[in-house]
């Protein structure tokens, strides 16, 4: 594992139950301030491996990024950690971000 997989993944393991962070907050955290990209492959190609709580990661402006199935389970465990979640798949940032 590179050593910024390891530091997203530990940014990732860092967002608490009932808040979120976006691709680019983590990337910045982690100390790579243009790697949202590189936190999207770590989320898909990690999320499993090391348990990381995937679902809490979501587009800087507060939007849910996956569509379909994986939309609807993302939704569904937010709210089950008590983040509102708006009927267009929005998380407001200023309440629920880390």
């Amino acid at each position: 594992m590179t050593e910024t997989t390891s530091r997203i993944i530990e940014q990732i393991l860092s967002v608490p139950k009932g808040k979120v962070s976006s691709y680019s907050g983590i990337a910045l955290k982690a100390g790579f301030p243009n790697g949202a990209h590189q936190t999207v492959r770590v989320l898909h190609s990690m999320s499993e491996k090391y348990n990381l709580p995937w679902y809490r990661i979501i587009r800087a402006n507060g939007q849910i990024a996956l569509e379909g199935e994986g939309r609807e389970l993302q939704i569904s465990l937010l709210k089950a950690e008590g983040i509102k979640v708006s009927p267009q798949g929005k998380v407001d940032m200023e309440i629920f971000g880390v």
